[in-house]
């Protein structure tokens, strides 16, 4: 089993290159076979897991995929032999429910079998089939597959019952060459939403109002290719900034939309340290004592749920008491059992994490229970005394694109080993 093996103690010094946005790419490469003309050319794709598993699965639908480089693919969707998504790369990955609006769109039918992902929690579709029901499609279950089929799409009015990213990017490319213009309310805003929207824009559909309340979609006759390239990484940005802070050193994070940091620059300002950002660079350093403070998630422009993992590996070694409130998902603190195998004094209270800030942690053994707690735990290591061994990293593979190399060129002591 390969493990990721840290000596912590180092303030972490230097400059990192962020990555494509991993939860664009999931969602930009499904929508790539809305293409019946040409080929799309993206680029700044992260090389990770994920997308590793998208390209299979593009695949085996028929898509002619090249990888132009490890950031770059070239898809070819101009003669997909079929529209059963039906194998373990399918189920094993949460982002292939895009495939359902996907497929519907171009072909009026699909079968995709129920998506896998985290175990942070229960994450239904219910969003998804009331929006691809009210744009005429008949959706059943069975066998753990949904399928969908619908001789005409047509616009409708749809007012989502909560916030979903899922459910505002699959509906919104289901409507794409739907009849008439459908408007979406109680939409997600984050910034990959406007990403994937850019992207349908860039193959010809007219979509507009992404990043607002209201998503309106003018349905076109068809979508042909185009190049396009996936906006930075959010999350990946938020984790070295944490991990800055967690440090007490001093790192510059290149590549990066400050605009979608906002949320994470203010929480560490707040904390004392120290932020500042350039046209597409932060750099965070720390020259004082961090003190606790009250985190609670929320669907963006609020603080990201994505983050709230990493923020509570440097919250259990801030002065005073933190609590972060995880109001998205609610499986989000298991992570924290494993930080406590550490020292950290943590008490989970529903949703609610309670964290007394201690002097230090210590390295142990430990688990990635999912991908963003596994980013908590490689913080974590980074800032313990001794050696920390955390296991299940193919979670943290799934969308951190070679971790332990960025963090060794910031001075980190990490190694990958079979164990």
């Amino acid at each position: 089993m390969e493990t990721l093996i840290i000596n912590g103690g180092k303030a972490l010094q230097g400059s990192v290159e962020i990555n494509g946005a991993k939860n664009a790419a999931v969602a930009i490469l499904p929508a790539a076979i809305l293409a019946s003309e040409g080929k799309c050319v993206i680029d700044n794709i992260p090389d990770i897991e994920d997308v590793h598993c998208l390209e299979r699965i593009l695949s085996s639908l028929g898509c002619n995929v090249h990888k132009v480089n490890n950031n770059t693919l070239e898809i070819d969707a101009t003669d997909i032999t079929t529209v059963d998504a039906c194998n373990e790369d399918v189920r094993r990955m949460r982002a292939s429910y895009y495939f359902i609006g996907a497929l519907l769109t171009r072909f009026k039918k699909a079968k995709v079998e129920l998506p896998g992902g985290c175990p942070i929690g229960a994450r239904p579709i219910d969003q998804h089939i009331k929006g691809f029901e009210a744009l005429g499609a008949k959706v059943t279950i069975e066998h753990g597959a949904v399928n969908v089929e619908a001789e005409n799409l047509h616009a409708a009015n749809i007012f989502f019952d909560v916030v979903s990213v899922g459910a505002t990017i699959n509906v919104m490319i289901a409507a794409t060459m739907a009849e008439g213009t459908t408007i979406l309310e109680n939409v997600a805003k984050e910034p990959h939403v406007v990403d994937v929207a850019n992207f349908l824009n860039s193959m010809g559909a007219d979509v507009k109002g992404a990043g607002t309340d209201v998503i309106r979609v003018k349905g076109v006759k068809k979508l042909v290719g185009c190049n396009y390239s996936v906006i930075p990484d959010q999350i990946e940005a938020g984790t070295f900034m944490i991990a800055a802070a967690a440090t007490k050193g001093d790192i510059t994070i290149k590549n990066v939309i400050p605009k979608h940091l906002e949320s994470i620059s203010a929480k560490l300002m707040e904390m004392g340290a120290i932020v500042e950002e350039g046209d597409d660079s932060i750099r965070v350093t720390v020259d004082q004592p961090l003190k606790g403070v009250s985190v609670k998630t929320a669907p963006y422009p609020g603080f990201p749920t994505d983050v709230q993992q990493p923020m509570s590996t440097l919250l259990s070694i801030t002065n005073g008491r933190s609590l972060i409130a995880e109001s998205i998902w609610e499986n989000r603190h298991k992570h924290t059992d494993e930080l406590k195998k550490m020292g950290a004094v943590i008490k989970v209270e529903g949703r609610t994490a309670i964290i007394d800030g201690v002097q230090n942690l210590k390295g142990a053994k430990v688990v990635a229970t999912d991908l963003r707690a596994g980013a908590a735990m490689v913080i974590a290591g980074l800032v313990a005394h001794g050696e920390t061994e955390i296991r299940d990293i193919g979670h943290i593979d799934r969308g951190y694109p070679h971790i332990e190399d960025k963090f060794r060129a910031l001075g980190a002591d990490i190694r990958r080993e079979l164990r």
